[in-house]
């Protein structure tokens, strides 16, 4: 057993599983964020599209700058 203690193994291996876990969280929070932007966008669009329907054909489309 101190043979192990030595070479420093075990803090090796709780390192790699600390920086896993700190991937996997990161990871996690994006996967949130852009499904949370995803809907938004959804959204927008379909205000617009809705929009431009109550408008009818009479508006005339502008450039956008």
């Amino acid at each position: 057993m101190p043979a192990i203690a030595a070479t420093g193994d075990g803090y090796v291996a709780a390192a790699y599983l600390a920086f896993l876990f700190l991937v996997l969280s990161y990871l996690a929070i994006m996967a949130v964020k852009l499904s949370r932007i995803e809907r938004e966008v959804v959204e927008i669009a379909e205000l617009v599209e809705s929009r431009e329907a109550s408008a009818g054909p009479a508006r005339a489309k502008e450039p956008v700058a």
